[in-house]
């Protein structure tokens, strides 16, 4: 979309009548000091992290090159999401997110659901982060001999206190974290095509099309494993989302948000197709493991070790910016349920550099039951959480579309009326995406180690927050009531 395109579409959000938008009560008392520059770095940060730099290793391993086919499929079906979400954040930015627009659109009960599956979806992303920060630090001989839980806490602990700072700074630090993400797997691209180019050895092997063909062409294990895999693949993405919860907190969200939505498609098929179809060409699927980032180990390779270790480095930086995106969504996320009356009232307080630190601390307990899971079983945590993180951002991204859904009706009805930067092939695509992401679930089944047991927990998860409905629906009820009482 071009430059006077965007300008037309966010003009045409703000001939939008407002008052047709209900105000979120947990939108009050936030600061709008994320700038434009900010935002779109947390896009970029969010489609750059520990899902790409650690989890492709493994994937590539039991994958192979097909997995590049895997990252774009799911990459095309994460942008509809996004740009769904950034229609409705144009329609009516707020911090609550898709969480405020499940509320508006499909009731209390669609947003409580959409809240705590976000919660879940966050918190188990959490202790994947500290675990691979873990891991990434035992690269390094110095801290071979730290447990991996004893550095896990250490990397919850940092990270929260920097969440605890002013959104001002949170914004301040997620983009220079992407600035350092992005200018290494620029780099990381560059050596790359340079080794293409010239031929260099890489661990013994000649890079080019034959590393390919010489082990087992595109498909070495069959179509069976990419086909599993998927799942792992779209929580590579599940960052995406982050744009439109840090819109509530920027002042122009309906010029900021269409360019940064509308970026995120050149940037999954640069920086994600493009990496995986560069590590393929490089060396055998079979090189690469699931306790080490793929970059490090083809720097490795090439007889630069410091390399490798500033690669590492650069991985332990996507970690921890994950990790304090986390944190971060999950706070305001949390705040706009509890003003609400479906979360914990704590959870809605704000220090006084307006950051609601409620949630946050709450998130962070559960990231605490990470460090026990990487005391217990160091080996599986990675691999656990990822599967049941899975869980929350594909319910998270199919609620989105659902509400997606029922806005485009009512604008149909004539009860709102539609930005000009709108979601295209609408319904068409919500309901093919829907569909997508519902048979990536069900086939987490046709992996019995992880995957199926995964599935195991969707009963239990249900019956959770069914217990947990009739246990606030009166704290609702009581919410409601006072913000009718107030003429809200």
């Amino acid at each position: 979309m071009s430059k006077d395109a965007v300008d037309s579409a966010a003009l045409d959000a703000s001939r939008t009548d407002a008052s047709q938008a209900p105000a979120d009560a947990g939108d009050a008392g936030y600061s709008k000091d994320l700038k434009a520059r900010h935002v779109n770095m947390i896009a970029i940060g969010g489609a750059i992290g520990t899902g790409l730099f650690l989890g492709a290793g493994g994937r590539l391993h039991s994958a192979g090159p097909a997995l590049a086919v895997a990252y774009l499929v799911c990459g095309i079906f994460a942008f509809f999401v996004v740009r769904a979400l950034g229609e409705m954040v144009i329609y009516r930015p707020s911090s609550g997110s898709f969480v405020s627009y499940a509320r508006e659109f499909l009731g209390e009960k669609g947003a409580y659901v959409a809240g705590w599956m976000y919660f879940l979806n966050w918190s188990t992303t959490g202790i994947a982060d500290i675990t691979a920060i873990a891991l990434y630090t035992h690269y390094w001989s110095f801290f071979t001999d730290i447990p991996q839980w004893v550095l896990a806490l250490i990397a919850l602990a940092v990270v929260l206190l920097i969440n605890m700072i002013s959104v001002k700074y949170f914004g301040e630090m997620e983009f220079w974290f992407a600035i350092v993400k992005v200018a290494a797997l620029i780099a990381f691209m560059l050596i790359g095509i340079f080794l293409l180019v010239t031929q260099h050895d890489v661990g013994g092997q000649t890079p080019g099309l034959s590393v390919i063909t010489d082990n087992g062409g595109f498909l070495p294990h069959g179509i069976m494993p990419v086909v599993i895999v998927m799942q792992g693949v779209v929580f590579a993405y599940a960052s995406l989302e982050l744009v439109g919860v840090a819109a509530g907190e920027t002042a122009e969200p309906q010029k900021v948000v269409p360019r940064a939505v509308n970026s995120i498609m050149w940037r999954v098929g640069l920086f994600y197709v493009g990496s995986v179809i560069l590590l393929a060409l490089l060396l055998p699927g079979s090189v690469y493991s699931a306790d080490q980032s793929p970059f490090v180990t083809v720097l490795s390779k090439i007889g630069v070790p410091a390399a490798g270790d500033v690669m590492n480095l650069v991985v332990l930086t996507a970690a921890m910016s994950s990790l304090n995106s986390g944190l971060y969504s999950t706070g305001r996320i949390l705040r706009s349920m509890a003003m609400a009356g479906s979360a914990p009232k704590f959870t809605a307080k704000m220090n006084k550099s307006q950051v609601p630190y409620g949630g946050i601390l709450l998130t962070s307990a559960v990231c605490v039951l990470g460090v026990g899971l990487n005391f217990l079983m160091p080996s599986q945590a990675f691999e656990i959480v990822l599967n049941v993180a899975s869980l929350g951002i594909i319910s998270t991204w199919v609620i989105i579309m659902v509400c997606h859904l029922a806005f485009v009706r009512r604008a149909k009805e004539g009860l709102l009326t539609r930005p000009g930067f709108r979601l295209p092939g609408s319904p068409v695509t919500e309901i093919v995406t829907i569909v997508f992401l519902l048979s990536v679930l069900a086939l987490m089944w046709k992996d019995p180690e992880v995957g199926r047991k995964t599935l195991y927990l969707i009963p239990i998860i249900a019956a959770a927050l069914v217990a947990g409905w009739y246990a606030i629906r009166r704290n609702v009820d009581r919410e409601a009531e006072t913000l009718m009482k107030a003429g809200k």
